[in-house]
């Protein structure tokens, strides 16, 4: 006969999900008693998210109708109390059944023992999937000796005079309720707790291949902030070619490492570390650019200060607006060994413009800029490292007009940050032929005939623009190699001051090859692990370059 005080702690204690072993993995089954308890608890805890959610449309519906007034304050306050009643009996029912299932007890006690030292009961704690928020911290970045945050670096200055912000202010209240409201979930989707709650069988299923056929690792950091960040850390070291380079992934506005990118360098090779976004999954927060930063940064202090990489073994992988992690990141750790930028943008502004009606666009410029501004070019082009962009033929999000190829604004990406490397290359005239370039490169593959056909005969106009302007590899990179014996390999190169204009547009489309990969997919598809390559860079000491 269980005790009071057993009950009580299985009572409040986390939900079980999954047990892994040697063998098959199989799910927990929780007592009917617990079972009933659980999903009286999560009905009731999906019901008040929606509810919140729908507030102000039942809200005013109800208002309008005079129903408040009709049930009055001692009937709404019943209702309140007998849902309370529901909600304590299914805690007492729950932890009495948990409290005599001896699976249940067990998974408590290797729980607490690790809570003490989760050092040494990590092997225990990972045959174990429950909720995450009972998981313990295994890395304080404010704890952590010998850490170095980086989350003061690059904050905006307002040059505003005091008439012009007080003109604005009212609009200001505005753009900071939409944003702190529905305007950072638009942004974000992921943190919608009922499409976490909708995908959460997939997450599972997520994670479980990730430990179970991966062999990853799970990890709970603490950011400067006081978040919790939910990380998996699949470590190939000595067991894969390209094991000692761990790959970074940051995941896009709806994905979590559980069913996002860390597949792809795991595919090619690499050791891989995946985090989910503030807000996502089991990281606590939201995903406002401060705490993205602080996040990140965490996730980089682990990395090295933890798992023992060198920052010049460590690539970042940002999809989508995962590009903002990453673009912050060089900033703050720019000796890292590169970057991969897939299907990102280059400023979230104009994207937001796009979507909004124009009558909107007053607040939704000075919302964005003021409490989410996704500037992602303007690190990148601080960025002195190798550097890969890859960019969706197909892709539907990121194009400000539909299917026109040189509206993607990878496009306005790459050449701001071409132009901030190589500014004596980029004059009016190369620009005009770059963008020529930019509108019809394209992947040969295709899935139909038809398609297929576009493609191979965009790729045929990409390859005739760049024979028609001579460009040969290896004079380009020879030129390069000379600039760099001579002067030095730091950003802004001066290359092209003495170069004839044909000279520069060969450079200029040759750099565009090199730094930008295109695939033909729309913009969630997958990239494949024949895709990933780490970012070309010019080797100076030889005639072996990065591709």
């Amino acid at each position: 006969m269980p005790s009071l005080r057993s009950a009580w702690k299985c009572m409040f204690a986390p939900k079980l999900i999954q047990i892994y072993g040697s063998s098959t993995e199989r799910l927990y089954e929780p007592q009917i008693l617990e079972q009933w308890g659980n999903q009286v608890i999560s009905s009731l805890c999906m019901l008040w998210k929606l509810g919140l959610y729908t507030s102000p449309m039942w809200g005013i519906v109800l208002y309008n109708n005079n129903y408040f007034e009709s049930l009055g304050l001692t009937t709404i306050t019943k209702l309140v109390a007998g849902v309370g009643v529901i909600l304590i009996v299914s805690f007492c029912i729950r932890g009495f059944s948990r409290a005599h299932n001896s699976t249940y007890l067990h998974f408590l006690e290797v729980l607490h023992k690790a809570q003490v030292n989760v050092e040494e009961h990590k092997h225990d704690l990972m045959k174990y999937d429950f909720e995450f928020s009972a998981w313990p911290v295994e890395y304080d970045l404010c704890k952590a000796k010998s850490s170095s945050s980086k989350v003061r670096i690059v904050r905006k200055i307002t040059n505003q005079s005091t008439t012009e912000y007080l003109v604005s202010l009212p609009f200001r209240i505005i753009a900071y309720f939409a944003i702190h409201s529905f305007g950072i979930r638009l942004i974000y989707p992921g943190s919608i707790k009922l499409l976490q709650m909708a995908l959460e069988s997939s997450l599972q299923q997520g994670r479980t291949r990730l430990i179970d056929f991966y062999g990853g690792q799970r990890y709970k950091l603490k950011s400067a902030d006081g978040n919790t960040i939910d990380t998996m850390v699949l470590d190939r070291r000595n067991t894969h070619p390209h094991g000692d380079t761990l790959v970074i992934c940051c995941e896009g506005n709806a994905g979590f490492y559980e069913i996002g990118t860390m597949i792809t360098p795991t595919e090619a090779g690499y050791s891989a570390l995946g985090w989910n976004h503030p807000g996502f999954g089991g990281s606590t927060g939201m995903p406002y650019p401060a705490q993205e930063e602080a996040a990140m940064d965490v996730v980089m202090q682990f990395a090295i200060n933890k798992l023992g990489f060198k920052l010049e073994n460590i690539v970042l992988f940002g999809w989508s607006i995962g590009g903002y992690s990453v673009s912050w990141a060089t900033v703050a750790y720019p000796e890292i060994k590169g970057a991969v930028i897939d299907a990102t943008f280059d400023d979230i502004l104009p994207l937001a413009l796009n979507q909004m009606p124009k009558w909107w666009e007053p607040i939704v410029k000075l919302a964005i800029r003021e409490y989410v501004d996704l500037d992602i070019s303007k690190f990148l082009s601080k960025f002195p490292g190798p550097l890969l962009l890859i960019r969706r033929t197909k892709d539907e999000v990121i194009c400000t007009k539909a299917g026109d190829l040189s509206s993607n604004r990878g496009n306005n990406l790459l050449l701001k940050i071409l132009r901030n490397r190589y500014p004596c290359i980029f004059d009016e005239h190369q620009l005009l032929i770059i963008n020529e370039y930019f509108a019809v490169t394209g992947s040969k593959q295709g899935t139909f005939k038809y398609l297929r056909l576009i493609y191979i005969y965009n790729y045929r106009i990409a390859e005739r623009i760049l024979e028609q302007h001579h460009v040969d590899d290896t004079v380009c990179i020879s030129l390069l190699q000379s600039y760099i014996s001579e002067y030095s390999k730091s950003y802004p190169l001066k290359i092209g001051e003495d170069l004839s204009a044909t000279e520069k547009t060969q450079l200029a489309l040759f750099l565009a090859k090199k730094y930008m990969k295109d695939f033909k997919a729309t913009h969630c598809v997958s990239l494949p692990g024949d895709m990933f390559a780490l970012p070309w860079d010019v080797n100076v000491e030889s005639d072996f370059v990065f591709t």
